[in-house]
């Protein structure tokens, strides 16, 4: 197998967690690119059309995208174990894509301040974003630490890498704030080896 992605890609580096967790490191070639909304530069364009990462070749030139169908096709291979069955697996995977929308939101909050000129940039818009990141973590907070506390899925996965993210790019905003049981699991997960060699850079 071959993974096309990016040491700074949130999504990439949900799935490379994923790798180290499910012990597959070894078996799938890292492919690094790079590019954005506006310039594909060495993105898989033919591995996904949509140009974005990550895209994992799975044989004869199959490839399969986005993260969230990456996950679930290497917790098969695996037999990991990051998603439960029957009743289990719902609260998991609406977990997982909570997570997922906070990282959605704060990427686009990147691109408005890195690829719009500064005089185009709109930032009731980029408030909106936040506005979303703020409710989600918000529901975390009330709804899923039990889950969180629980054993290790996915959602842990997404949750942990979408908290890193918003440390790495948007710091300055503070989600701890008001989030005393979630910064507490983020503090001790984040020393999971698996998040500290993922961590990113730059």
């Amino acid at each position: 197998m071959q993974l096309f992605t990016s040491p700074t890609t949130p999504f990439g580096r949900k799935i490379m967690v994923q790798i180290l967790e499910s012990g597959l490191e070894g078996r799938i070639q890292i492919q690094a690119v790079a590019g954005s909304p506006l310039d594909p530069g060495s993105m898989p364009l033919n591995q996904n059309p949509l140009g974005k990462i990550p895209a994992l070749i799975v044989g004869e030139g199959q490839a399969i995208y986005d993260s969230r169908v990456i996950s679930r096709y290497l917790d098969q291979h695996s037999g990991a174990g990051l998603y439960p069955v029957a009743n289990a697996l719902w609260p998991v995977l609406t977990l997982e894509a909570t997570a997922d929308g906070i990282l959605e939101a704060a990427l686009l909050m990147v691109y408005e301040s890195r690829l719009r000129p500064e005089d185009k940039q709109f930032q009731p818009w980029v408030e909106g974003q936040w506005g979303k990141v703020a409710r989600a973590l918000d529901a975390v907070e009330s709804q899923w630490m039990a889950l969180l506390e629980g054993p290790l899925t996915m959602a842990h996965v997404a949750t942990g890498v979408a908290l890193g993210y918003l440390e790495f790019r948007h710091g300055a905003r503070n989600w701890r704030q008001g989030h005393p049981r979630l910064a507490t699991w983020e503090a001790e997960f984040s020393q999971r080896p698996a998040m500290l060699a993922t961590r990113p850079v730059g």
